[in-house]
């Protein structure tokens, strides 16, 4: 017996590896550019401000990235979003050592989601925590229903 909720994680993942991808093609696309410029530029077009944190760390990171950096992450992108369009057709499929992998690889980022929340609890660190713990449980539970069903 398979529980229905598979399909909603599946369009999650999904939804994931197709940020990646776009995020691995953005990279590619900036790959030549002078890249302090193009985080200047996009910090001005979102009107930051460049002396705050997060766009003072975009701004910094930019210059220190060289195009074999660039595409050494791009590399990595497109494996994750890779591996995150395998995990989706699995689930959808209701393979079930997709269900496994979506379990680990859920549960992993479990740890560092746990310690945001304890030290900067915010709306994001919170939605993302208990999504991912929803997700997780949903997965052990179908998983363990899927064994019991199994064993009679």
């Amino acid at each position: 017996m398979k529980l229905s909720g598979l399909k909603p994680i599946a369009l999650f993942e999904a939804s994931k590896g197709l940020l990646a991808l776009l995020v691995a093609l953005g990279i590619h696309e900036l790959a030549g550019d002078n890249l302090q410029s193009v985080a200047e530029s996009l910090v001005t077009h979102l009107h930051l401000n460049p002396a705050s944190h997060l766009p003072g760390i975009i701004i910094d990171a930019s210059r220190s990235l060289s195009d074999a950096r660039l595409g050494l992450i791009a590399t990595g992108a497109m494996v994750y979003s890779l591996v995150r369009f395998i995990e989706s057709w699995g689930l959808w499929h209701q393979v079930r050592w997709t269900e496994w992998f979506a379990l680990v690889s859920g549960a992993i980022y479990l740890p560092a989601e746990l310690y945001e929340f304890a030290t900067s609890p915010n709306l994001l660190s919170t939605g993302l925590l208990v999504l991912n713990l929803a997700i997780v449980l949903y997965l052990y539970l179908t998983l363990r229903v899927q064994r019991k069903t199994h064993q009679q």
